[in-house]
């Protein structure tokens, strides 16, 4: 079977152009931008963007501008072939993948800032990494132009940061929330993965294992925050290497509860640990995502 055509465009006004011609013919496009690595779970936002779509572009751009000073940005990999494979298969019509100074040009000085969310959870390990994102972020709906872009739910907080960035500058782009995509033993899939040993990876399945057991927690009606957090801490703790955080946080505001309060019928549960030389994140709403599965080894 040949594989499906996918243009490959490194210029910026080149994908402008791409987008446009496809609004002229009367296509609806949709945008997936990705930081490549690509994965099944990638796989799926271009499936869902397609979907939706009649011309859908994914982008491929490791973000510098997003990545602080002892973070994985020269070692992040890079395999762009593979990613346009993926994202043709998976209905993409185009790849767009710059270069850093194509992006970001000599001399250029701006940065976009999206206030509260951006201070919580990933935001205060990573000072600055949201500015990076809804920089980029911003800079490709610009080249996209009117359109429906997909991203994952693992990245929750992300995805909150771009709903309101949308709605703040009146940009013409549809946000979708693509449910997060498992391994089959339930670890959120992750281009990080990838960087973890087999006995890592065992061990980073108590994120997913922490979260199922609070949903299960949470659906028998418990709704103190401390001792929500208990659960999970009590299931990471032992196997990881350290925890960022683990919160129970406003589903749209991203703003943690305190352990002394009690929930009502929905809130974010979000995790952050290290396990050998990968920082992982996952999450679920509770009272509303259904608990991970997840295959221990016992």
């Amino acid at each position: 079977m040949s594989q499906p055509s996918c243009v490959v465009h490194h210029e910026p006004e080149s994908l402008r152009q791409a987008c446009n011609d496809a609004r002229a013919k009367g296509l609806r496009v949709g945008l997936v931008p990705t930081m490549g690595a690509l994965h099944a779970g990638h796989a799926a936002l271009v499936s869902e963007a397609h979907r939706r779509c009649g011309f859908v572009a994914a982008t491929v751009f490791v973000n510098p501008t997003q990545f602080g000073p002892n973070e994985d940005f020269a070692k992040y990999p890079r395999t762009l072939d593979r990613d346009v494979a993926l994202c043709a298969e998976a209905g993409a019509c185009c790849v767009f993948a710059p270069p850093v100074e194509a992006m970001y040009p000599p001399g250029e000085a701006t940065r976009v800032r999206v206030s509260g969310l951006t201070e919580v959870l990933c935001g205060a390990s990573r000072p600055g990494h949201f500015d990076g994102v809804a920089t980029i972020v911003t800079k490709l709906f610009a080249l996209a132009g009117p359109c429906t872009a997909v991203f994952g739910r693992k990245d929750y907080q992300q995805l909150k940061v771009i709903e309101r960035l949308v709605r703040d500058l009146l940009l013409p782009v549809e946000i979708v929330g693509h449910p997060i995509v498992r391994e089959p033993d339930g670890l959120a899939r992750s281009s990080r993965n990838r960087y973890l040993s087999d006995a890592e990876h065992a061990r980073a399945l108590s994120l997913s294992a922490g979260l199922s057991d609070a949903v299960h927690a949470f659906e028998r009606g418990e709704r103190r925050v401390g001792v929500l957090r208990g659960i999970v801490r009590s299931r990471m703790e032992p196997a990881v290497d350290s925890i960022d955080y683990v919160e129970l946080a406003h589903a749209d505001t991203v703003q943690p509860h305190g352990d002394e309060e009690t929930l009502g019928a929905r809130a974010l549960l979000a995790v952050a640990a290290k396990v050998g030389p990968a920082r992982l994140i996952d999450n679920v709403v509770l009272g509303e995502d259904p608990a991970p599965k997840v295959e221990e080894a016992r």
